[in-house]
C-alpha cells in the first residue's frame, strides 16, 4: 500500500490532520467505533486525554488484527462530547496520537456529539485503512 499525504498551500496549515490521503492498495478495512472500553466492557478513564489513549489504542488494535499498521490509516472521524474541551487538549490528544500512530496522520475530523454509545464516553474514533 502506499499513501499520499495531500496538503495544498491554499488551505490553512494541516496540524493533527492531512487534508486529503490518496491511497493505493488492494484492501480496505473498515474500523468501528471505538470508545475507552476495557475488555470487561467498562469505560475507562475520567479526562478525555485518558480516554483519547484508550479509544486509539482499541481502533490501532483492531486495525493491527486486520493486518494494518498505523500508516495504513486513511481516513479517521473523531466524535467528542465536549469539542470545546477538545479544542483545548489538542496539543497533549497530538503526542498521544504521535506516540500511538506516528507522524502521518490521516484525513481528519472532529465532530460534536450530544452522547455516545456508552453514556460514560467522551471520545469516540472511527476509520478506515487501505492495506496492500
Amino acid at each position: 500500500m502506499s499513501t499520499e499525504r495531500v496538503n495544498p498551500p491554499e488551505l490553512s496549515p494541516h496540524t493533527g490532520f492531512s487534508h486529503a490521503v490518496v491511497a493505493t492498495g488492494t484492501r480496505v478495512v473498515f474500523l468501528a467505533g471505538q470508545t475507552a472500553l476495557d475488555t470487561d466492557g467498562k469505560v475507562v478513564g475520567a479526562t478525555l486525554p485518558e480516554q483519547f489513549e484508550k479509544a486509539l489504542t482499541n481502533l490501532l488494535t483492531a486495525l493491527r488484527a486486520a493486518g494494518g499498521t498505523p500508516a495504513d490509516l486513511a481516513r479517521v472521524t473523531v466524535y467528542a462530547t465536549d469539542v470545546a474541551d477538545y479544542r483545548a487538549r489538542a496539543p497533549e490528544l497530538g503526542r498521544v496520537w504521535r506516540r500511538l500512530a506516528g507522524r502521518d496522520y490521516p484525513a481528519m475530523a472532529v465532530v460534536g456529539a450530544a452522547r455516545l454509545w456508552d453514556e460514560q464516553a467522551l471520545v469516540e474514533l472511527d476509520g478506515f485503512a487501505v492495506l496492500p
